[in-house]
């Protein structure tokens, strides 16, 4: 994914500089650990409540971060109403979620905007990097599709894997065949999710009850949104 480290880097300057050193973080659709690794490698002294569902990506995360205090695992379907009662009851200061959102169909997306804005402390912050086109501009979104297959073509010959290729390599380890078969139902059952502009986003953030919402990094399909409680 082009830009994927500087989005990073944008999600972490805006949690240090609206909430300091030492945040409470929620990690939202977590999979392998990607926002809290960097998280704590920026900010050592933050704390992470990292949310799943897939069990082999929670597999992986969980291996990953063993015997590390600052970080506990939960699994929940952010699809599903009730996914708050899985959680920790204090307040965050930050919500982070990357990649993930877009898979999401309109009404339990608006409704879990609608439960962030409970779990984020006045003050805190709630940002998300994703795919968000803006399909009054198709022509641009074209040249966009044409660079990213560009990239993408860059990253595998340089021994890059793409999605499926995971996947495979995954379905081949032993010690997750387990958690594998479990995936692979789960993304069998998955239904295609719903892209929305930028706009889109902001205004039902502003609706779930963040005063406001604006845009800290963008490229011509993809935004690092951040909403202030």
């Amino acid at each position: 994914m082009p830009d994927r480290e500087d989005r990073f880097r944008v999600m972490l300057d805006v949690v240090e500089a609206a909430v300091g050193p030492c945040p409470r973080v929620l990690d939202l659709a977590c999979g392998t650990g990607s926002i809290s690794r960097r998280l704590f490698a920026r900010l050592p002294r933050a704390n992470s409540v990292a949310v799943d569902m897939d069990p082999t990506l929670m597999a992986i995360a969980k291996g990953s971060f063993a015997g590390d205090r600052r970080i506990m695992f939960v699994t929940a379907d952010l699809a599903e109403p009730g996914w708050l009662e899985e959680l920790p009851a204090e307040p965050f200061d930050a919500v982070l979620t990357a990649t993930a959102l877009h898979w999401m169909q309109p009404e339990p997306l608006v409704r879990l905007y609608a439960d962030l804005a409970k779990l984020v402390r006045p003050g805190g912050v709630f940002v998300n990097a994703d795919h968000m086109p803006d399909p009054g501009t198709p022509m641009l979104n074209a040249i966009d599709e044409t660079m990213q297959r560009g990239y993408q073509a860059r990253a595998r010959a340089a021994g890059a894997v793409d999605w499926d290729e995971w996947w495979a390599l995954v379905a081949r380890e032993p010690r997750l065949s387990d958690e594998y078969a479990s995936s692979r139902r789960i993304l069998d059952e998955h239904t295609q999710g719903v892209t929305h502009p930028v706009g889109w986003h902001m205004d039902e953030l502003v609706a779930a009850g963040f005063p406001e919402a604006g845009v800290a990094w963008r490229s011509i399909t993809d935004a690092v949104l951040v909403a202030v409680r």
